[in-house]
């Protein structure tokens, strides 16, 4: 399968990442706070700022925690840089 790592821009203007087989999908579940991830509870997904795409589910999950570590300014770098 195709996987991909995206990061979503929160209405508080914080940067979430996940990874997902099908985004159209992860991002309806995200809407939906019993379906999506927690995080989303106290905050809302505005858009996908990243998309990674081409990844196996191991490589998708490394990379993914690989991106979570990062910090807040490399993050957008790497948004820019994606651009």
């Amino acid at each position: 399968m195709d996987w991909q790592v995206y990061i979503i821009l929160c209405t508080d203007d914080s940067l979430y990442t996940g990874i997902t087989n099908d985004l159209r999908r992860r991002l309806g579940q995200h809407g939906r706070t019993r379906c999506g991830a927690k995080y989303f509870r106290a905050r809302r997904p505005l858009r996908v700022v990243y998309l990674e795409p081409g990844h196996t589910r191991s490589s998708a999950s490394r990379r993914e925690a690989a991106i979570k570590k990062l910090t807040r300014d490399e993050k957008l770098r790497l948004i820019d840089a994606g651009r």
